[in-house]
């Protein structure tokens, strides 16, 4: 009798003891999952702002294009005569409309990079849409200029991991700026020059406009300036480094240790 109610007390005790086993292992997949999905969460990916450069200064200008060409030869002409490359992110909608500026922007040596296809917020595509819209733009700059951009900024630089993701994945780099010039307010030349050197530093990347006011008025003086502070002017492409490395909190790309 003893024995038998032995043998049952071990079987419960068994039996308790499985159970508690099952939920401790159901726990330990849901509270993993939960804080695996809270670390995945927090790890915001980052384009491109600026890049170092170790010992050499340099620093790249881009010029964002997605209105008009009006500016288009008198920037040409200024980036020629410092015999200065840089680097020109179009939007798809543009380069339908002025085809021959993409052609001669490619010509002239410069970058050519993916702004999008429509000038729509990035952020708020999803993957496929993403996916599409860069291929699409990437499809028509091939066709005018024979080259297949490898660079994106997305429109108005917004963006999250999924736009940084989609781009990647398709073999880009996403490229920030860490000098807004904000042509794109129409402010003085003495003031546009005055907000862009004041953010010079090596590995910097300086953003610009076609087809806004005031722009190629400043853009001379702000390239002598430049040059005569003993800075090479690359493009992006050139900028960014072409081995392995990373990019910090700050969006700085650095070579890897």
């Amino acid at each position: 009798m003893v024995n038998a109610m032995r043998r049952v007390e071990l079987k419960e005790k068994r039996t308790l003891l499985i159970l508690l086993i099952f939920w401790l292992a159901v726990l330990s997949v849901v509270f993993g999952l939960t804080l695996t999905q809270r670390v995945s969460a927090s790890l915001r990916r980052l384009p491109v702002y600026s890049v170092d450069t170790g010992e050499e200064k340099k620093i790249a200008v881009t010029f964002d294009v997605a209105w008009t060409d009006d500016t288009t030869d008198a920037i040409l002409q200024i980036l020629s005569e410092h015999s200065v490359r840089a680097s020109f992110f179009f939007v798809g909608e543009f380069a339908e409309k002025y085809p021959e500026s993409v052609r001669k922007i490619c010509n002239a040596g410069h970058d050519i990079g993916n702004h999008s296809m429509h000038h729509n917020d990035a952020s708020k595509l999803g993957y496929t849409e993403l996916c599409a819209d860069i291929e699409a733009c990437n499809d028509l700059l091939f066709s005018l200029t024979g080259k297949t951009p490898t660079l994106y900024r997305a429109p108005s630089g917004a963006y999250d991991n999924e736009v940084i993701e989609a781009a990647e994945s398709l073999g880009m780099n996403v490229i920030q700026w860490d000098a807004d010039s904000i042509d794109w307010k129409n402010i003085t030349p003495a003031k546009m020059t005055e907000r862009v050197l004041g953010k010079l530093s090596p590995g910097g990347i300086l953003l610009f406009h076609l087809g806004k006011q005031n722009t190629a008025e400043a853009l001379s003086g702000i390239l002598d300036d430049i040059l005569a502070r003993g800075y090479a002017i690359v493009p992006v492409s050139e900028l960014l480094i072409s081995g392995e490395s990373y990019i910090d909190a700050n969006g700085k790309q650095h070579p890897l240790p």
